[in-house]
């Protein structure tokens, strides 16, 4: 018999659906931290691991032990056709990480002849050779003498000049694009250079000769607005080559104090990979030491936890998500019935969360007056950047252990702060971005420069879902000023089909997903027609085995839009939302999402090669475009050559079983009597989950 008949057949469904609850609870339990978090692997794409290759050879460290397994996971990564991706199963391979990675394998060794490279070399002429890469990897391949310094993007560090009233200050960039730019600035005038060996240049890249090469960056369709910055830029250029430039070295020096000032405990700049290769690369070149305590910091960063082994390589992690992940799961145990008493991981868990809480500035106060910090970052050593994602998450699980803690002293300041300082944040338009207000302000995408991902981090339906639910767990609903205006966005922001657009999540399953039980948390009608059109969306791209699954390619081709291979981590937002419907209209969907969970779990987890989390979609303002008319001027297909895509590998896990255990109660499932309520899901109120023992 297999599972979907078990899920129609009463005590059997009931006890099939507690073992694979219970067996993900243990897994969670073998598999916390010490220290009492979670954390997965972020795994992304090899421009990672070469670009940190060839930051050790302009850094000249020459004896760090995971060298050779860096490399490693790069040859890991290649294709069968000679390329590098961008993300798992895309449908092409990607310029850009191609030519890094085979930059890096040079850079460590490699000959040009090698079997390996050879095929790489074939794949990146088959693709229109050097002229198709993006400006960063031009960057990298000037820093290393391949690449003409004069035909890369011109950058000031003036720019640390500008207040932050002024068009183009660094408070216009998203947080991310700001502490990368601020160290490119400084090796933009600088131009450093440390030429590879002999031996190892890049000379097979330029089969006519680098006197014929074509350095212009790749013909787009350009505006007045890009226009008048590439006239800028060629100004730039010129002013650069002054034999003085009033003001310059100041402002290098103002460049320089910035990114010190924003070094995190761990190592690393804003919890992320790009500031804190080019800050180590920009303080290098200005006369810091690899021994110097700032970059001995640094290039630490790059060791455990950022650095994992697999397959015989050591990866590095772009970013880390432990305060993101052990909030979902902590979420996942109150939905399993775990409750404190019971359950010697939750009480590590709540302390761990609570001493992430961040008080200290950060630069969102920069264009933010008057609130009290009180967010929470991604990861665990970032404080100048919290987000909204994390703190709204943080919320929902707070409100919930406010229930459980016999002393809630401590849990009801961290929620004050919190939620004073979420609202604070709330965008004009009603929404909520990830990390900035109003940080919006297209001209900025304009520039050369902005070639790769996102600069700019506007409001999103996804974040936004994230905080209305988190404000109805505070006892917000649909009639509050603050929600109503969230509501208004997020029905302005609907999909014609019904879906919504995830902006950090793959992709409209995702967005749509995280709508759907917002809207129910705040009282919302969910049988208004366009909660309906959402739901009934999900339903029809519900895949033959009962799972759901989107690809990345939907970014850029909508006709993939929750269409691909079904997932666990996509499976569960699905039932999140089907079963925030409060309607029985849906049970069949329901059961044979279940069916699919119970069926791939293998020792109380899931795998999941496919990447289903959101750094850049690659569309440079970061919203939802209109893609028939704008994706000819993106430089990018389904390959994502602009974008930057993530496999959260603790996704697999938490979201799974928070759809499990709320589609047990929403259907009455559960053979131990401690997990069944006398109600139906529709009408268990939180208050329900009190008490609960797990197991």
């Amino acid at each position: 018999m297999n599972v979907i008949r078990q899920l129609n057949s009463g005590v059997n469904a009931a006890k099939s659906l507690d073992d694979g609850i219970e067996s993900a609870i243990e897994w969670l339990a073998e598999n916390q931290d010490k220290e009492g978090f979670w954390v997965g692997m972020l795994e992304s794409n090899s421009c990672i691991e070469a670009e940190w290759i060839l930051a050790m050879h302009l850094l000249g460290v020459k004896d760090d032990p995971k060298y050779d397994k860096v490399v490693q996971a790069i040859l890991n990564e290649q294709r069968e056709d000679g390329s590098w991706a961008v993300y798992y199963d895309a449908p092409a391979g990607d310029i850009n990480a191609t030519v890094e990675a085979y930059a890096a394998l040079r850079t460590a060794g490699f000959g040009a002849g090698d079997e390996r490279l050879i095929k790489a070399r074939n794949w990146i002429f088959s693709h229109g050779g050097l002229k198709n890469v993006r400006v960063f990897t031009r960057y990298w391949l000037a820093l290393i003498g391949e690449w003409p310094w004069d035909e890369t993007p011109a950058l000031a560090p003036e720019i640390i000049y500008l207040p932050a009233w002024c068009p183009l200050n660094i408070y216009d960039f998203a947080c991310w694009a700001r502490a990368t730019l601020v160290p490119l600035s400084v090796l933009s005038v600088r131009r450093p250079v440390k030429p590879l060996p002999a031996e190892s240049r890049l000379d097979e890249l330029f089969p006519e000769g680098r006197e014929n090469a074509d350095y212009s960056l790749p013909e787009s369709e350009k505006g007045l607005a890009e226009r008048f910055f590439l006239v800028v830029d060629w100004f730039l250029k010129k002013y650069n080559r002054l034999p003085m430039q009033f003001g310059r070295e100041k402002a290098i020096r103002l460049c320089l104090e910035w990114i010190v000032r924003h070094q995190d405990y761990d190592g690393g700049w804003g919890g992320i990979q790009p500031p804190l290769i080019y800050s180590l690369i920009a303080l290098n070149t200005e006369g810091y030491g690899i021994n110097h305590p700032v970059i001995s910091k640094g290039l630490d960063a790059f060791n455990p936890p950022w650095a994992y082994e697999k397959n015989g390589g050591v990866y590095l992690q772009c970013s880390e998500s432990p305060v993101w992940d052990t909030l979902f799961t902590m979420l996942a145990l109150f939905e399993s019935g775990c409750s404190f008493d019971d359950t010697p991981m939750m009480r590590p868990a709540l302390d761990w969360i609570l001493s992430k809480q961040i008080t200290s500035w950060g630069d969102w106060q920069v264009k933010v007056r008057g609130v009290r910090p009180g967010g929470w970052a991604f990861e665990r050593a970032n404080t100048a950047y919290p987000d909204v994602d994390d703190t709204a998450l943080a919320l929902v699980v707070l409100a919930e252990a406010r229930r459980h803690v016999k002393d809630s002293a401590a849990v009801d300041a961290a929620l004050e702060r919190a939620e004073e300082w979420i609202l604070g944040l709330q965008c004009r338009n009603g929404g909520w971005a990830a990390f900035d207000r109003d940080n919006n302000s297209a001209i900025v995408t304009k520039i050369p420069f902005c070639d790769f991902g996102e600069v700019l981090d506007p409001p999103s339906v996804d974040v936004t879902a994230h905080v209305v639910e988190a404000l109805a767990a505070l006892g917000r609903d649909r009639h509050d000023p603050v929600v109503a205006r969230a509501l208004k966005y997020i029905r302005s922001e609907q999909e014609p089909g019904g879906s919504w657009f995830g902006r950090w999540g793959v992709n409209h399953i995702y967005g749509t997903c995280a709508v759907l039980p917002a809207l129910a948390a705040i009282g919302e009608d969910m049988r208004a027609p366009y909660v309906l059109r959402a739901a009934d969306w999900l339903v029809r791209h519900q895949n033959d085995d009962g799972g759901w699954g989107e690809s990345c390619a939907s970014y850029m081709d909508d006709s993939q839009c929750g269409q691909g291979s079904s997932t666990a981590s996509q499976t569960g937002w699905a039932l999140m939302a089907l079963v925030a419907m409060s309607s029985h209209d849906y049970d069949e969907a329901i059961r044979r999402g279940l069916d699919y969970l119970l069926s791939h779990q293998k020792s109380g987890t899931w795998d999941e090669p496919q990447y289903t989390g959101t750094g850049f979609p690659g569309y440079g303002v970061g919203e939802r475009t209109n893609l028939k008319e704008a994706g000819a001027t993106l430089d990018q297909g389904c390959e994502l050559a602009r974008g930057f895509m993530i496999n959260y590998n603790m996704y697999r896990h938490y979201f799974p079983l928070i759809a499990m255990a709320r589609a047990r109660r929403h259907l009455g499932l559960a053979a131990n009597p401690r997990h069944q309520d006398s109600r139906s899901s529709v009408e268990v109120a939180p208050e329900a989950l009190r008490g609960r023992a797990c197991g």
